[in-house]
C-alpha cells in the first residue's frame, strides 16, 4: 500500500479546505455540488437497490451495512447515506472540512465517523459501500487511489466513483464556463488530470475490480443534471469485487 502523500496533494486539500465554512451554503462556493447531489443520491440509491435486492420503497436500505465517502467534504453524500441507515465513515483531505463536516452531522443528531486522512491509512478497514465523488481528478496518483479504494471494499460489497470525463464538452462546461463564471471557484480543476470512462475503467479491473455499470451525468437546461446515456461531460461507474 502507498502512502497517503502518494494520493493526497497538499496544494488541492488546501483548496478546498478554503471552502469548507461555505460548504453547506446552497448558494454559496458549493452551489454546484448541491446541484449535483440529488443525481449522486438518485444514482447510488439505484445501484443499493440492485445490489442488494432492496425494496425501493425502504427507507434504511443499508441498515446493517458499513459505508465510506472518500473525499467527503463537509459530508454533503455522508449524511444521506447515514439516513439510509449505514454506518459511515468520511474521510477528506482537508482538516477544515472534516471540522465542519463534524459539526454540520452532529446538529443533525448524525452519528458519522469523520477523519482528515487519506484512503491509504485505512490498514486493512473493510466498507460494504465505497463511495468517491469528483475526486479522482483531484488525486496525485489515480491508480494508487483506485487501488486503495479496491482496498477498502468488502467481499460482496460495491463501489462508486463519479469524475468529469476529459472532452472538448468538459473542458467548455466546467473550466471555461464554471470555473470562468465564477460558479464553481477558479482552480478547482485541472482538465488535464480528468480520466476518460475507459481509462477509469481500465485502472478498477487492473485493482481487481469488475465494473458493471457506466452511466453518464448530463445537464438540461430546463431540468438541470439529469442521468443519461451520454457520458461527455460527467458520469458514474459502479464496480464490484471480481
Amino acid at each position: 500500500m502507498t502512502n497517503a502523500t502518494v494520493t493526497i496533494d497538499p496544494k488541492e486539500a488546501a483548496h478546498f479546505g478554503a471552502q469548507a465554512a461555505d460548504w453547506w451554503n446552497p448558494k454559496g462556493s458549493s452551489a454546484m455540488l448541491h446541484r449535483l447531489n440529488p443525481v449522486r443520491l438518485g444514482y447510488v440509491r439505484r445501484q443499493i437497490d440492485a445490489h442488494w435486492d432492496a425494496d425501493p420503497r425502504d427507507r434504511t436500505p443499508l441498515r446493517g451495512k458499513s459505508a465510506i465517502d472518500v473525499g467527503c467534504g463537509a459530508g454533503l453524500l455522508a449524511e444521506p447515506l447515514a439516513r439510509l441507515g449505514a454506518a459511515v465513515t468520511g474521510l477528506d483531505a482537508a482538516a477544515e472540512s472534516i471540522a465542519v463536516a463534524r459539526d454540520h452531522a452532529a446538529a443533525q443528531g448524525l452519528s458519522i465517523d469523520y477523519r482528515a486522512a487519506g484512503v491509504e491509512t485505512l490498514a486493512g478497514e473493510r466498507f460494504d459501500l465505497v463511495c468517491s465523488m469528483e475526486v479522482i481528478e483531484h488525486v496525485t496518483d489515480p491508480a494508487a487511489f483506485v487501488t486503495g479504494l479496491a482496498g477498502a471494499l468488502a467481499p460482496g460489497g460495491l463501489m462508486i466513483l463519479s469524475t468529469p470525463n476529459r472532452t472538448p464538452l468538459s473542458r467548455f462546461a466546467v473550466i471555461t464556463l464554471a470555473e470562468g463564471l465564477g460558479r464553481v471557484p477558479k482552480g478547482t480543476h485541472d482538465w488535464d488530470k480528468f480520466l476518460t470512462p475507459d481509462e477509469l475503467t481500465g485502472l478498477l479491473e487492473a485493482a481487481g475490480l469488475k465494473v458493471i455499470d457506466v452511466t453518464g451525468m448530463a445537464f438540461d437546461p430546463l431540468k438541470g443534471f439529469t442521468l443519461s446515456d451520454n457520458r461527455a461531460l460527467d458520469y458514474f461507474v459502479t464496480a464490484v469485487a471480481t
